[in-house]
């Protein structure tokens, strides 16, 4: 035991919450709830930590995205478009990886930290926690907006996501 307290968090967001309708639409993303979904929940909790983007001190913020499925919809699409013999539209190569909705959320709130998307086997949220705590341990970044996706959870619930904007814990 090192006695390094880990992560604080300094603000958090889910989609949906009390009130939510459907997810609001993301220009240049198409088909799928995923990026939307990203975008919506990251909003949300940038904006009860910063009120507005881009976010002055938010040039060492990190994204970290986590996902067991990924997009599972654009990902169908696709296997049907090429099993029909019939050609993608463009935008789903460049959704097809999910460091692209992370960027463009990057891009508008002024984050400079590194991204990093995860697809674990076990437990998402762990995986994730661990993932930021890392990278603020080792300094790669000043805070972490862990994002936890699951557009096809296993109790049937609709898609969820969860943002959590974690800072150094004992670091300044």
């Amino acid at each position: 035991m090192t006695g390094r307290e880990g992560p604080t968090v300094r603000a958090e967001a889910a989609w949906p919450e009390p009130g939510d309708g459907a997810i609001p639409p993301l220009p240049g993303f198409v088909h799928s709830a995923f990026n939307p979904l990203v975008a919506a929940v990251a909003d949300r909790c940038l904006r009860r930590a910063y009120r507005a983007g881009p976010a002055a001190d938010a040039e060492r913020t990190a994204i970290v995205l986590v996902s067991p499925t990924g997009d599972e919809a654009s990902a169908a699409h696709v296997r049907a478009a090429v099993a029909a013999d019939r050609r993608p539209g463009p935008l789903f190569f460049f959704q097809s990886v999910p460091n692209s909705v992370a960027g463009q959320v990057a891009a508008r709130w002024g984050l400079g930290g590194p991204v990093v998307c995860l697809a674990p086997t076990g437990d998402p949220r762990a995986a994730g926690f661990a993932e930021a705590d890392l990278l603020l341990y080792d300094g790669d970044a000043d805070a972490v907006l862990l994002i936890l996706i699951d557009t096809a959870p296993d109790d049937g619930d609709a898609e969820s996501a969860v943002a959590v904007l974690l800072g150094g814990g004992d670091q300044p």
